[in-house]
């Protein structure tokens, strides 16, 4: 069946999106994916994270042509180059985009119409935790403000639905909200040959 305008809703195709629920259904597996991302340092307190292929279901998908590049600095004030928005407000970041995301594919799965939606985040952090000035100060936000401002024909008990289902749904919320298990590990990246002569000329 062709998809037709009464089937996209917010910019969502609701038909494929409730083919996908279906499949993952019949099929858990699928519904497993591992997403990559890979940061290089430039300078000082600048980096940069490229993101590309991902593992989706029972596959790998390399569908996007080009990586996704993300530049992280901070701010002068903290020393940075201001090249990009730093670590903490990335994070403010990705929860806004996924909690946006989550909202919107429950308010189109259930023929919800939303004109505008704003989401705007604050966070609290005490930079002595990062400095290593005091053990009890929290490296981490303290807190974290999340407003919602939605324009919609729905009702309002209907909009406060969506968005503790954002909450309840989101895996970024889920990621900030309850702790992940973390592994780190070092590999030790030797020099090159070429590295090593040139080091002694």
């Amino acid at each position: 069946m062709n998809t037709t305008e009464a089937d996209v809703v917010n910019g969502i195709d609701v038909d494929a999106l409730k083919a996908a629920v279906d499949v993952i259904k019949e099929n858990p597996d699928l519904g497993r994916f591992r997403f990559r991302a890979r940061n290089r340092w430039i300078y000082g307190p600048h980096c940069a994270t490229t993101i590309q292929d991902f593992w989706a279901g029972d596959e790998e998908d390399t569908s996007r042509a080009m990586p996704f590049t993300l530049e992280a600095d901070e701010p002068a004030v903290l020393m940075g180059f201001d090249n990009g928005p730093n670590a903490t407000e990335m994070a403010l970041a990705a929860l806004a985009s996924c909690l946006n995301a989550t909202f919107m594919f429950n308010a189109a799965a259930q023929g919800i119409h939303i004109d505008e939606l704003q989401i705007d985040l604050e966070g609290n952090l005490d930079l002595r935790g990062f400095l290593g000035i005091s053990e009890d100060v929290r490296r981490g936000y303290e807190a974290i403000q999340v407003t919602f401002r939605v324009k919609s024909d729905a009702s309002e008990e209907k909009i406060k639905e969506l968005v503790e289902l954002a909450q309840k749904r989101s895996p970024v919320f889920d990621i900030v909200t309850n702790q992940t298990p973390v592994s780190v590990r070092v590999e030790r990246v030797e020099p090159s040959y070429a590295e090593r002569t040139a080091a002694h000329i």
